[in-house]
């Protein structure tokens, strides 16, 4: 079993930054890739950025690219997403979450199905 859990969601002005953390237990942390999802009022679950376990190649959705960098602590079993200019838009429920493990080395997995536990997801607000 897995446990994630988010931090660092809040209100923000559009423009601004936020960081989130997602802390994971239970679990050898550096053997998954990780990924950041999000999810609007009304929308599907979206995916925002992934790593993987091993050379910390990055993947980002196209809406979010040049603005999220996505990083990992494998002490600390930590997982990041650093947001910056920030938009309404952005606006969402962000969730963490952990891929199946020992995939392959630089593997950065996009589709919610490729992820086997998630975090209970932290807001984050954008106002205009």
């Amino acid at each position: 079993q897995v446990q994630l859990v988010e931090s660092g969601g809040g209100l923000v002005q559009a423009g601004g930054s936020l960081r989130l953390s997602c802390a994971a237990s239970g679990r050898t942390f550096s053997s998954s890739p990780m990924g950041w999802f999000r999810q609007a009022p009304g929308e599907e679950r979206e995916f925002v950025a992934a790593i993987s376990r091993g050379d910390g190649r990055t993947a980002y959705a196209d809406s979010v690219k040049g603005r999220f960098t996505i990083s990992r602590d494998n002490a600390k079993n930590t997982v990041y997403l650093q947001m910056n200019s920030l938009k309404p838009e952005d606006t969402a429920v962000y969730y963490c979450a952990a891929g199946r493990r020992y995939t392959t080395y630089n593997y950065t997995p996009r589709a919610s199905d490729e992820y086997d536990y998630w975090g209970q997801g932290t807001q984050v607000t954008v106002s205009s």
